[in-house]
């Protein structure tokens, strides 16, 4: 609505211009043929029916002129503007004696005018004065007060359907891409990676780790952090997701300098009830559902939602490596693995508005999943050595049982004062989740080929069991200094504790369980992160800046209970400063320019220096000699707007990074004396990255749109200092493209593609794990990523009154070639390691939508006063 406010105010000048240049008549200023003088004033206020104030609402000023051709009546625009917050609109410089009419425009809400016309009036006298206050007597007053305009809701009820207005697949703004998950059909009945796979500039991993622009992203829900990982949240409870790539000193600056993801999810604050129901089925035999319902009624708004989502997804693999410690071992390894479970999701969010200025909101978030993975692997294992070549084959089953617990809630306060645009936010949030995991692994060894006769059985349990937790306060102020120009500050606190117990067992023939001391993990962590932020915006003419400068403070404790070992550090204030320069152009465009200075600090698990030998494959330890690393991150940026609200987004970026936290492998000796190799982290010396990004949205025509993203970039690691050589730069590119088609009979078709060319393996993708699961060591310093493509495509038919009720069927890599395809290798190893996820999986849901507008549910109702067709009815 700004956009189109801006607009207008364009047109405005242009006709104002010409119009003030009009030779005035001999009548003088509001005489015969010339101009009514242009120094009257309207002024007043626009509520709902409910009288409760509505801002950015379209405010047109007409004036009603003849047609010089048709010599017939016409309205011609003067004036436009949005209300404020409260309500109010005022209107200086407006003809006087003049046919003028007041339009009034907003989303979901009948259109008002308001004819009016600006009459001279007495003014009173001034305080203290006898009506002569003035040498010239009373000054006559051209104002002219409208009054409180109520507008209507402008809402469609068929079939007890509340039809609204669907937002664009995307939009594109300097600092954030907000992507609508609502236009995304493929992920109908999925899961937040589901979701994610569709977004720009963001590259999802079969293991479901989540990228952007070949950095971690640090991950919000509703704007704080979460424990919740994004396949456990339903995809139908995201609203949009928020892409950040260079967030400003407004945002942590912890999690390195990979940008911000922050996931918003439903919450309908539209008066009346609504809801939506779904139920669905995948071609795994895995069912999902979902029930949602919304209210607000005077000062109340209440969200609910609750979900299920199943899965019983299909993963089949294959490594090969070469192992170099003393004798070679060449390992040949099949996989198929099964991850069969569901987890329910039930959300609660309320608000009050307690005055029209003052906002009270809460929520709370409840997760429980139950998942019974399960892994097949046939082994063959090549020993060579000076002697000879042996051959060994084995089929390994792991069997594992794991449940989590998940609760969330988040309280805050926003007050909006007098001056427009000040406001002050509190609010505190906790995530917290329990994890339990209980897995049993079965080696059968062959005497020759599989199938042969079992020569011998190993059995191992594993026995774990995890508790994180995030807790954060934060408030924000905001002073709007001038008319450009605002300052805005914030305090912050955020504490992250994590409880960690893993015991493996061995188990003999009799079910007899041994512990394995070497194959105990137990210990406890607490990380705090206190921050401040100062940001002053301003603007001269149409160059428009911000200066950001955050600081923060860290601490961590830890113990490492099986040891009786304890661990603390404090990392000392660290300051963040943040540049973003913009200049509009005309036509529609706009150039940014932005530096921002980010911060990754260790892990309690990668700092502490304790051998895991639990997975003979993933031996792991932490370094305690690690620091914090630090990224400069520089971004260019341009966007240009087109008719039809097209949009075009080119940037290009580079990012520096000292001390980058690094996966490293190492050879040792275990208690038994057995040669094997060593996961852990170093510093490498730095790293960098250069790139440039292009995103598009188009609409083609009325029944078609696009938009695409693709990403060129070039990553480069030093670890010289590491005794090994550094991986070579690569160039590789990654694209996105998503078409939306709006067919006859209400039918909807989405298509949507991937591409990734060959690329490095990314670096430190997941703090707390050493490589991807299934027992695959790999190193992120030497290695790359095959090329791969995707394409998905998913079909809406909508049917009843209003489109109220939908079927979407949806096919995932229809062709098969989402194979992930990995090499990596070091001084000690070797490895290929493909596999393929869920290919040509179909999901079909249904879904139906309801709701009505603007009832007085919470009204006392008078039923004496009603006919008995209105009992229950609207007042």
């Amino acid at each position: 609505m700004g956009k189109i406010a801006f607009t207008l105010t364009l047109s405005f000048f242009f006709s104002y211009m010409g119009f003030a240049q009009a030779p005035a008549g001999k009548g003088g200023p509001a005489g015969k043929g010339g101009a009514a003088a242009a120094i009257g004033r309207a002024y007043g206020k626009v509520t709902d029916s409910a009288g409760v104030p509505i801002g950015q609402v379209s405010a047109l000023v007409l004036k009603s002129v003849v047609d010089s051709a048709t010599k017939r009546k016409k309205l011609v625009l003067l004036k436009g503007m949005d209300t404020k917050a409260n309500g109010e609109f005022n209107f200086e410089d407006l003809p006087i004696m003049a046919q003028l009419v007041l339009r009034l425009s907003a989303t979901g809400y009948k259109g008002h005018d308001t004819p009016f016309t600006i009459m001279p009036s007495a003014a009173a006298p001034a305080a203290g004065t006898q009506g002569g206050g003035s040498p010239y007597g009373n000054l006559p007053s051209f104002e002219k007060d409208l009054g409180t305009l109520k507008l209507s809701g402008d809402v469609k009820e068929l079939g007890a359907v509340t039809v609204t207005a669907s937002p664009p697949t995307m939009k594109l703004e300097l600092d954030k891409k907000v992507f609508n998950v609502e236009k995304n059909i493929v992920s109908a009945g999925g899961t937040g990676l589901d979701v994610m796979r569709n977004v720009p500039s963001v590259n999802v991993d079969i293991d479901g780790n989540v990228t952007l622009r070949g950095g971690t992203p640090t991950i919000f829900i509703d704007g704080r952090p979460t424990t919740l990982s994004l396949d456990e949240i339903p995809a139908d409870a995201i609203e949009s997701v928020e892409v950040m790539t260079n967030p400003s000193a407004k945002y942590d600056a912890s999690g390195g300098g990979a940008g911000i993801l922050n996931i918003v999810l439903k919450k309908n604050r539209k008066k009346g009830y609504n809801g939506n129901i779904s139920a669905g089925m995948d071609s795994h035999g895995a069912p999902n559902a979902l029930v949602g319902f919304n209210i607000r009624q005077g000062k109340v708004n209440l969200t609910l939602n609750g979900m299920v989502n199943a899965s019983n997804g299909k993963t089949t693999g294959n490594t090969d490596r070469y192992t170099y410690l003393g004798d070679t071992t060449h390992l040949l390894q099949g996989d198929l693995n099964r991850n069969k479970g569901q987890f329910m999701f039930g959300q609660i969010g309320a608000d009050y508005f307690v005055t029209n200025k003052t906002t009270l909101s809460g929520s709370y978030i409840r997760v429980h999943g139950s998942f019974k993975p399960t892994d097949v692997s046939r082994i063959q294992t090549d020993s060579i050595s000076s002697l000879g070549k042996s051959t060994g084959y084995s089929l390994r089953n792991s069997n594992n049982d794991r449940v989590f617990d998940v609760n969330g809630a988040q309280v805050g306060m926003k007050h909006l004062f007098a001056k427009e645009g000040e406001q002050l936010t509190a609010d505190g949030s906790y995530f917290g989740a329990t994890s339990h995991l209980t897995a049993l692994y079965t080696t059968d060894y062959y005497t020759g080929l599989p199938g042969s006769a079992i020569s011998a059985t190993t059995r191992q349990q594993t026995l774990g069991s995890a508790s994180p937790s995030f807790y954060t306060v934060q408030t924000d102020y905001t002073d709007p200094i001038k008319k450009k120009s605002k300052l805005e500050a914030g305090l912050r606190v955020s504490i992250q504790k994590l409880n960690n117990l893993n015991n493996t067992y061995t188990l003999d023939d009799h079910g007899n369980s041994t512990l394995d001391s070497l194959g105990t993990s137990d210990y406890n962590s607490v990380n705090r992160v206190f921050a401040g932020y100062l940001n002053f915006t301003s603007a001269i003419g149409n160059f428009g800046y911000s200066l950001g400068l955050r600081a923060e403070s860290s601490d961590y404790s830890g113990n490492l209970i099986n040891t009786g070992q304890h661990f603390s550090n404090t990392y000392p204030l660290s300051l963040f400063p943040s540049i973003f320069l913009s200049e509009k152009l005309k036509n529609d465009q706009e150039l940014q320019f932005s530096v921002t200075r980010k911060v990754n600090r260790p892990s309690f698990f990668q700092l502490i220096p304790y051998t895991d030998y639990s997975d003979t494959l993933n031996i792991t330890r932490g370094n305690p000699n690690l620091v914090p690393e630090f990224t400069k991150s520089f971004e260019m940026t341009y966007m240009k707007t087109f008719a039809h609200k097209d949009n075009l987004l080119i940037s290009a970026y580079y990012k520096y990074t000292d001390n980058l936290i690094t996966r490293y492998q190492d050879s040792g000796v275990n208690p038994l004396g057995k040669p094997v190799l060593i996961n852990t982290y170093e510093n490498a010396n730095d790293a960098h990255t250069v790139g440039a990004e292009v995103t598009s949205t188009d609409v083609i025509t009325r029944w078609w749109d696009i938009s695409a993203n693709i990403n060129i970039y070039n990553s480069k690691i030093n670890t010289d200092n590491l005794n090994q050589p550094s991986q070579a730069a690569l160039w590789s590119w990654f694209g996105k493209f998503n078409s939306n088609f709006k067919l006859p009979s209400n039918f909807t078709v989405q298509l949507t593609a991937i591409y990734q060319s060959k690329t490095n393996l990314p670096v430190n993708q997941n703090a707390n794990q050493f490589g991807p699961p299934g027992s695959n060591t790999q190193s992120s310093s030497q290695g790359f990523i095959k090329s791969f493509y995707g394409i998905d495509l998913a079909v809406k038919k909508s049917f009843l009154k209003n489109n109220a009720a939908s079927v979407t069927v949806s096919m995932t890599d229809i062709f098969r070639t989402r194979w992930s395809d990995q090499y990596s290798q070091s001084a000690f190893f070797a490895q290929e390691y493909d596999r393929l996820k869920d290919p040509q999986l179909v999901r079909v849901v249904f879904a139906y939508r309801f709701g009505k507008m603007d009832l007085n549910l919470f009204k006392r109702k008078d039923m004496n006063s009603q006919g008995m067709g209105d009992a229950g009815g609207m007042q």
